[in-house]
C-alpha cells in the first residue's frame, strides 16, 4: 500500500543543540526530508558563540515514521536532542473543552439574582409553565454527545473513556461552527436498555442528542426507540451525518461526469450504521441502482445472515466486491483500508466516482488512481474532497434547535445536503471541488435555514 501523506495528525516538534556554525542546521532538515518528513516552522530557543538550541516542527505519516526521523536526527554527529514534543498529544492534555461563566457575577446583587434567593423565581416560573425551560435555561442551545465507545471512529470497540476525546472533539467542532453548547457523555455500558434510559433521563437537560460511535446493529434501535420516547431531535452522526454530506459531494461529482442520480450504478461497500443510511438517503435523492457489499460480499437475497437492515438492499444476485464494482459509475466506502485495487477500478464505467472514505486509511490510495478516475473523494483533510460530517451536524443541529424541531425527518436531511453542494459555484467546480471547506462561514447558516424550512414543512417545528 502507498505511504500515507504526512500530516498534522503525526505532528512532533524536536528539540535539539546544534554547534553555531555554518551547515549544521542545514544537516538536521536535510535528514528529515530524506525521510518523507514535512518541515513546518524553525524557532530559534537560544543561542550562544558556541551552540545554538532551536525546535523544528515536523510532520510525518504515522507513529513509527516520527519514531523513524527523530532517531535520524539523534544519528547525526554533534547534534544532541534535548527534547521531542508529539503536538497532538500536547494539545489534548487537560481536555480541549471547558465550561465559561455567560454572565458576570461583580457584587452581591449579581449572586442573589443568578443564584439564591432569586433562582427560586425562576424555578417556579418553569414549574408553573414547563415550555419556558427553553427560555430561561440552556437547554435552547446544549447538544448531549452520547456513546457507549463501541465503534470509536475505525478504531473499534475501545470504551467509553477511550471515546471522550473524540466527543470533546465534536463539542468542539459544535461550539466553533454553529455556535451550539455541546458535551460529551460517555456510558459506561453497552446494553441498549440502558443506555435508551439512561439518555431519556438527562433529557431534560438538552435542546438535541447527538448519538455518536455506537455500534450497528444497535444504534438503530436506540435511535428509534429515543426518537419514538422522546420529543427533542435524536440524530445518529454516523448514520445521517454520513450520508448527507456524502449525498451532497455525489450530487456535484454527478454534474462533473453528467450523469444522474437516477441512472448512476453505485456499490456501496460497508453495510453498518454508515452504509446504511447512505444507501436510504440516496434512495430517497432518486437513486434507482444501489449495490451494496459488506465483509462477505454483495448482500444477495440467498444470504441467511443478513440483519433486518442489510435485508433492505439485498440483490438477486451474489458476488464479490469487485464484481460489484465491474461497470459501475461510482464506489462509496465506509468499510475498510486497502479493499479496493486499482484493477477494480479500471472495471468501472467511464469517468468513474470513487468515494474512498474509510478512515484513517481509506479503501484506495487517491495516489493509486490518478488518472484513472474522474472525481475522488476521501474522508481525510490531507486530500482535496474531504467527505467531512463537520459539514453537516453543526447547521442540522442549529436549524433544529432555532426552530425547536421534536425530530429530524428525511426531508431535512435532504435539504441539508442539497444546501451543502450548493455553496459550490458552478464556475468552483471541478475535479478537487465538489464540497464546501470545513471553515467556509456559509455552511453552517446555510444548512441551519433548510432543516427549519423542511422541518416547518414537515410540520415537526414548535416554534
Amino acid at each position: 500500500m502507498t505511504n500515507l501523506t504526512p500530516n498534522p495528525s503525526f505532528s512532533l516538534t524536536i528539540r535539539f543543540q546544534v554547534p553555531n556554525r555554518p551547515g549544521m542546521l542545514a544537516s538536521v532538515t536535510q535528514a528529515i526530508s530524506n525521510l518523507g518528513g514535512n518541515m513546518g516552522q524553525i524557532d530559534l530557543i537560544e543561542q550562544s558563540r558556541q551552540i545554538s538550541v532551536r525546535d523544528i516542527t515536523v510532520d510525518a505519516a504515522s507513529t513509527e515514521h516520527a519514531e523513524t526521523i527523530v532517531e535520524a536526527v539523534k544519528a547525526i554527529p554533534e547534534i544532541k536532542v534535548i527534547n521531542v514534543y508529539d503536538r497532538t498529544f500536547n494539545l489534548h492534555r487537560g481536555g480541549k473543552i471547558c465550561i465559561q461563566s455567560r454572565i458576570p457575577l461583580r457584587g452581591q446583587a449579581d449572586l442573589a439574582m443568578a443564584y439564591t434567593p432569586g433562582v427560586g423565581r425562576i424555578c417556579t416560573a418553569i414549574a408553573q409553565k414547563p415550555e419556558e425551560v427553553y427560555n430561561l435555561t440552556i437547554k435552547q442551545n446544549t447538544v448531549a454527545i452520547v456513546t457507549d465507545g463501541s465503534a470509536v471512529l475505525g478504531l473499534g470497540n475501545l470504551g467509553p473513556e477511550a471515546a471522550m476525546p473524540v466527543m470533546e472533539g465534536k463539542a468542539m467542532l459544535f461550539k466553533e461552527f454553529g455556535g451550539l453548547d455541546a458535551f460529551p457523555i460517555c456510558l459506561a455500558t453497552q446494553d441498549t436498555d440502558a443506555i435508551v434510559e439512561t439518555v431519556k433521563n438527562i433529557a431534560p437537560v438538552f435542546g438535541g442528542i447527538n448519538l455518536e460511535d455506537i455500534a450497528a446493529p444497535r444504534c438503530f434501535e436506540i435511535e428509534a426507540r429515543l426518537q419514538q420516547e422522546l420529543n427533542i431531535p435524536i440524530f445518529h452522526d454516523d448514520q445521517h451525518g454520513t450520508a448527507i454530506v456524502s449525498l451532497a459531494a455525489l450530487i456535484n461529482a454527478l454534474k462533473l461526469v453528467n450523469k444522474t442520480m437516477a441512472d448512476a450504478r453505485i456499490v456501496i461497500n460497508g453495510a453498518g450504521a454508515a452504509g446504511v443510511a447512505i444507501a436510504r438517503l440516496l434512495r430517497k435523492a432518486g437513486s434507482k441502482y444501489i449495490t451494496m457489499c459488506d465483509s462477505r460480499g454483495i448482500l444477495s437475497l440467498d444470504r441467511q445472515d443478513l440483519t433486518e437492515q442489510k435485508r433492505e438492499f439485498a440483490v438477486e444476485k451474489g458476488g464479490t466486491l469487485a464484481d460489484a464494482m465491474r461497470d459501475s459509475d461510482v464506489f462509496l466506502g465506509v468499510s475498510a483500508p486497502g479493499v479496493v485495487t486499482p484493477d477494480m477500478v479500471k472495471s468501472m464505467a467511464a469517468a468513474p466516482i470513487v468515494f474512498a472514505m474509510a478512515n484513517p486509511i481509506p479503501e484506495i490510495q487517491p495516489e493509486l488512481v490518478t488518472g484513472l478516475v474522474a472525481v475522488m473523494a476521501t474522508g481525510r483533510s490531507d486530500y482535496p474532497n474531504q467527505i467531512n460530517n463537520v459539514l453537516a451536524f453543526p447547521g442540522v443541529f442549529r436549524g433544529a434547535l432555532d426552530c425547536r424541531a421534536s425530530s429530524f425527518t428525511t426531508s431535512m436531511y435532504l435539504e441539508a445536503a442539497h444546501a451543502i453542494a450548493s455553496l459550490v459555484k458552478p464556475s468552483e467546480l471541478d475535479s478537487e471541488h465538489i464540497v464546501p471547506s470545513v471553515f467556509d462561514e456559509r455552511v453552517a447558516t446555510a444548512v441551519s435555514a433548510a432543516v427549519q424550512r423542511a422541518a416547518r414543512q414537515d410540520g415537526v417545528a414548535q416554534a
